[in-house]
């Protein structure tokens, strides 16, 4: 337990204003610190390379080369998912003040609820080309990361599905593409070169963000929310610990909130205020891939296919300086959720739940042996909190006493002080239940969206993120492990002229899903569109 003084982990929008405003010193400190884990040896324990690679490649862990392994040290799709990620953040922060000068540097958040993200996108600090430091002008060190050293696939057998990425590769964002495997290095080129300006390509970016941040329909003249923001907003109200924490526990709870007719195995009677559980990775995979190149469904424009940036894909995501302030973002989540739950000195897990298993959803968990229970006690490897010892959950339960650090206050601070306030939705809704989607065969990430057509107006439902590996079906241990459920909410029109939606919703609910290839299967009046002979992947709709 600390007895220092807190450090605050302040929004990073506050220090660009402090910069704007005189007082120059907390973001030069910033960079300073980037700047110098960058420029270190990629042998250094605390250079940039060797902790980014953490996450995925290059340094998956023990077993990298074994086809049963996931392939990194990140914890998904498990219970372990936000307090491996804390730790994570917390070890790249000791890193930022090993730098000389920098020993009181503290990482920041993108606060993405606020106001400035939903108008403006991502902060200008992360994205701007160039930074003043020292009245030198240098490459500003959170825009992106030239690598060392060259990374290797070794797993994938298949040319098609090879992620490997050669020294000198610089990381990339919506809407460029950064596959280098053989298979992929001319398509990538022809892409890249559709968008040579750098500003033109940041303003990209941004609307993508914007997209995904600002996303609602009008029906009946009521504005209901279908966005991102939304999304983490609702990810508060779970309402414990386990189904908080990840997709695997949380899809789970939804499904369990069935009533099942015994004799047809379809649903009957649902209680009228099941509201799906939002786990706190479902938002978090959506940033991941509104940075790292997949549209949200708008039809207002002409989506980008072909974008595959860094932030999209596992193995490299945490090789994006951007991913740490995103991340940061989503710790300050959890503690939010921990708040408003009194659950800040004690977490609990639902025993043998799923989401508590080392291979539930990505394969073996690092460290464990397959088929073993996860619990508070489980080493959150590589990181030690001695010589000899790895920290676990219980370590990291209470960022202020065990830490040493707090959150300034931000966005939807006012959301987690309504505490446990039971709520109802503005509009009624029913469910729509997608599964049995087979992820083995898709490259990549991809996003499972939802649309009810009134009128004939298409409106967008919602959108659900899926941040997978660019080739799991190449991890024998993940084929138990490659379904994937997506819950959406479908309101029911009190009007009389959508009467037949409501009598009949499976006429009026499309569902699509894309990936980093482009389209790959939905329905049109619960008809397949994919005109391939054999669609890539199936999936299972039901209106709950």
């Amino acid at each position: 337990m600390t007895t220092q003084k807190l450090k605050i982990r302040r929004s990073l929008i506050d220090l660009q204003i402090d910069y704007t405003n005189g007082n120059t010193e907390p973001l030069e400190t910033l960079m300073r610190a980037w700047k110098g884990i960058k420029d270190l040896d990629y042998n250094d324990d605390n250079s940039f390379f060797k902790i980014g690679g953490y996450h995925g490649e290059p340094f998956r862990g023990g077993g990298w080369g074994n086809a049963n392994y996931w392939g990194g040290y990140c914890n998904h799709g498990n219970i372990l998912f936000p307090t491996w990620h804390r730790v994570y953040l917390y070890r790249l922060e000791q890193a930022l003040q090993s730098i000389p000068g920098c020993q009181d540097v503290v990482l920041p958040y993108w606060d993405e609820t606020d106001e400035s993200s939903i108008l403006y996108g991502i902060p200008s600090c992360l994205t701007d080309e160039y930074f003043v430091l020292d009245g030198n002008k240098i490459d500003n060190p959170l825009r992106s990361y030239v690598f060392p050293r060259n990374i290797t696939d070794n797993i994938s057998p298949d040319p098609q599905a090879d992620y490997s990425k050669p020294k000198n590769y610089e990381t990339k964002r919506y809407p460029l593409s950064g596959l280098m495997g053989p298979q992929d290095i001319a398509a990538t080129l022809a892409h890249n070169a559709k968008f040579p300006n750098y500003d033109d390509n940041v303003k990209t970016l941004n609307n993508n963000i914007k997209d995904w941040l600002n996303s609602h329909i009008v029906v009946n003249n009521v504005t209901i929310p279908t966005n991102l923001v939304q999304k983490f907003k609702d990810c508060l109200d779970a309402p414990n610990y386990t189904v908080f924490s990840n997709t695997s526990s949380a899809a789970e709870w939804n499904e369990e909130r069935q009533t099942i007719d015994p004799l047809t195995g379809k649903p009957i009677a649902n209680d009228p205020n099941f509201k799906p559980v939002v786990p706190l990775e479902s938002p978090h995979n959506s940033i991941h891939l509104a940075v790292g190149g997949c549209d949200i469904p708008v039809y207002n424009q002409s989506p980008i296919q072909g974008a595959n940036g860094d932030m999209g894909e596992n193995d490299t995501a945490a090789l994006d300086p951007i991913f740490y302030f995103h991340h940061c973002n989503i710790d300050r989540v959890f503690w939010l959720w921990q708040k408003k739950h009194g659950a800040t000195d004690a977490l609990e897990i639902i025993p043998e739940y799923p989401g508590t298993n080392t291979i539930d959803n990505q394969g073996p968990t690092p460290g464990f042996a397959p088929n073993t229970w996860l619990t508070l006690d489980s080493p959150l490897e590589p990181f030690k909190k001695n010589p000899t010892d790895y920290y676990n959950s219980n370590d990291c339960v209470n960022i202020e006493t065990q830490l040493g650090y707090t959150y300034s206050q931000g966005s939807m601070d006012d959301h987690a002080n309504l505490f446990m306030a039971e709520k109802k939705d503005d509009f009624p809704s029913k469910v729509i239940k997608v599964s049995k989607i087979n992820k083995a065969p898709i490259r990549g990430s991809f996003t499972v969206s939802a649309f009810m057509n009134v009128n004939g107006e298409k409106l967008h439902l919602g959108t659900e993120a899926i941040l997978s590996r660019w080739n799991s079906q190449f991890c024998a241990n993940c084929q138990t492990h490659l379904e994937v459920k997506a819950f959406f909410k479908l309101p029911v029109i009190e009007n009389k002229l959508f009467s037949a939606l409501n009598e009949n919703p499976y006429e009026h609910v499309e569902i699509e899903i894309h990936g980093r290839d482009g389209f790959i299967n939905g329905t049109n009046k619960n008809k397949l569109l994919n005109t391939m002979e054999k669609p890539v992947t199936g999936f299972n709709l039901e209106i709950i």
